[in-house]
């Protein structure tokens, strides 16, 4: 693997994330209680004994950049190959800021020549999934092929948020198109690809117009008849692009037989892992079928939920279907249900989140916010009696001045966004 160059894409941002990603990239978000959803690439990639590794960031990098550091956790801290950090920049030949996936990595095309890579692994930051890269890579070389994309089964109803593929009896690509609105295909491309150096040096430096890889490289490699192979990718793979898909696979984890086996001691995800307190459960506390993190003192009801480290549930407070950051802090008589609550936030006394059924969807993200689901932004503090009902949306920093009365209703909004600001 001495000649693979494996860069994971980091530097983008779901507005379908709403305020969970409002202050950090997609890449950055806490997923499963102690984890960062980059843990998952950059442990496949060393899990693969892929060691010369470029993390492209662009917005809102400090807390994905303060996570990897140099990248110790996961065996990078090398003074040969290991993790570089290539940050973003504007000027020279390329101008403003990226505009896609595919220029990202032109802007970085000096770095790709510098290390001789004689194929480069081109990988999203924000995909969940345990996936050994060696097979793929054997199959490419042994192809031959200017480029080998990854590929899974999707249902047919989600061939939306995908690339959908159509390939021959030899996994050759025949066909491709970027996310259409309906498809009868079901395999769709995974977002990983192997590409050999010098066609990808060539193809970037000769068509600047080609932006993305999804939407504008392999549809053009595809019309100059370049050799394009797939590789199907068998085992979980999840894309948790939008807040729902979020949510629900945190709340997947939660179940008997996960299909994401974070307890496998042959492929163990790394992550930067902080010193905290065990967990301490109070002795009037109620927990079942949750994920709990170190440093979480549990004094209330906990039930189907994900709690990261350092998260409090105070006597008298419920938790429910939910997903709770780091350093949370639940006070006294507290219900929560159906959340996803960022770090640092306080949820004072008596404070309802979550009541009664609704259809009514959020006013900011009516397609993504319309199941029940509230997000709670970082470092948000819901003041005491507040009763907040279902697809809501409060923005990060909302302090108790923005609460406009003692309930926000079904689908409001809470905050600024600072997107529009």
């Amino acid at each position: 693997m001495d000649k693979v160059l494996a860069l994971i894409l980091a530097g983008g941002s779901s507005d379908k994330l709403g305020a969970l990603t409002e202050y950090r990239a997609d890449a950055g978000l806490h997923f499963a209680g102690k984890f960062r959803l980059i843990d998952f690439s950059l442990s496949n990639l060393t899990n693969s004994q892929i060691y010369n590794i470029g993390v492209l960031t662009q917005y809102m990098p400090r807390s994905l950049n303060d996570h990897i550091g140099v990248g110790k956790p996961w065996d990078l801290d090398r003074a040969n190959s290991g993790i570089r950090l290539l940050q973003p920049y504007t000027g020279g030949p390329y101008g403003g800021w990226q505009k896609g996936s595919a220029d990202a990595v032109r802007r970085n095309l000096d770095f790709i020549r510098r290390q001789s890579a004689r194929d480069v692994l081109i990988l999203a930051g924000d995909h969940i999934y345990l996936m050994d890269y060696r097979p793929m890579l054997r199959q490419h070389w042994a192809r031959g092929s200017s480029v080998t994309m990854a590929t899974r089964s999707v249902s047919s109803y989600e061939a939306f948020r995908y690339g959908m593929a159509v390939v021959d009896e030899d996994q050759r690509l025949l066909a491709f198109e970027e996310k259409p609105r309906r498809s009868p295909r079901s395999l769709a491309s995974m977002g990983i690809y192997v590409f050999k150096a010098d066609v990808l040096d060539r193809i970037l430096e000769e068509r600047p117009g080609l932006n993305d890889f999804g939407r504008d490289v392999i549809p053009y490699m595809l019309s100059q008849n370049e050799e394009i192979q797939t590789h199907q990718y068998p085992g979980y793979w999840a894309d948790v692009g939008t807040a729902q898909a979020f949510w629900e696979a945190n709340m997947a984890l939660i179940t008997e037989e996960s299909a994401l086996n974070l307890q496998n001691r042959q492929w163990v995800v790394r992550t930067r892992s902080q010193e905290r307190a065990p967990v301490k459960i109070g002795a009037q506390a109620e927990v079942s079928h949750n994920l709990v993190s170190n440093g979480c003192v549990i004094e209330g009801s906990v039930s189907h939920s994900v709690l990261s480290p350092g998260v409090h549930v105070a006597v008298g407070a419920t938790v429910t279907n939910s997903v709770i950051m780091r350093n949370v802090s639940v006070a006294q008589g507290t219900t929560i249900d159906q959340c996803v609550i960022d770090v640092h936030s306080v949820i004072e006394e008596n404070v309802c989140m979550g009541f009664g059924p609704s259809n009514v969807p959020n006013q900011e993200l009516p397609e993504v916010l319309n199941t029940g689901l509230t997000l709670v932004g970082r470092n948000v503090t819901i003041p005491a009696q507040v009763k907040v009902g279902r697809n809501v949306q409060i923005h990060a920093y909302a302090s108790p001045a923005d609460f406009a009365g003692p309930e926000v209703p079904h689908g409001g909004v809470v905050g600024a966004n600072p997107r529009q600001v």
